[in-house]
């Protein structure tokens, strides 16, 4: 068991050109189907980007490079897109599709894009970071809730 851990833990470090940092309470993994699941005070960091959830599931192909990562309960946030866009938020669920460089944010979402001041609350968001494309829809007869900080006119 000790050294599947070590070996797991090795792999999911190498997965990235920068170092992929998980914390948690546990975890486990299986090398067949190549998922790892780290449950309890899940912190993911990876350079300037950070992950905090109550569990982070994420998913490898066949050459142990990520393909998908999701965090289910109270997650919180901090990104930087490929523009050098800042987006800090929090939401019930996120995945992150890597080869697309997509994140999908669901369930009591507030998602923060700190540079440009503008504030999204909805129930479920999509940010196709490649794209520069967003996309939001709010709960059943709930509304979606932007957020425009306008400067003031002198």
């Amino acid at each position: 068991m000790k050294k599947i851990l070590i070996i797991a833990l090795v792999t999911v470090v190498s997965l990235c050109a920068q170092e992929l940092k998980v914390k948690s309470k546990t975890f486990s993994t299986d090398q067949n189907t190549g998922v790892s699941v780290f449950e309890g005070l899940v912190n993911v960091r990876k350079g300037t980007d950070e992950l905090n959830a109550s569990k982070v599931t994420i998913y490898t192909d066949s050459e142990q490079q990520p393909t998908k990562f999701v965090a289910d309960g109270d997650a919180s946030f901090s990104l930087k897109t490929l523009e050098g866009d800042v987006y800090q938020g929090t939401a019930q669920k996120v995945v992150y599709l890597t080869k697309k460089k997509e994140y999908r944010f669901y369930v009591d979402v507030h998602l923060n894009q700190i540079n440009d001041k503008k504030e999204i609350i909805g129930e479920e968001v999509v940010l196709k970071t490649i794209e520069g494309k967003a996309y939001a829809k709010g709960a059943n007869e709930e509304p979606v809730i932007m957020i425009f900080n306008l400067p003031k006119k002198k």
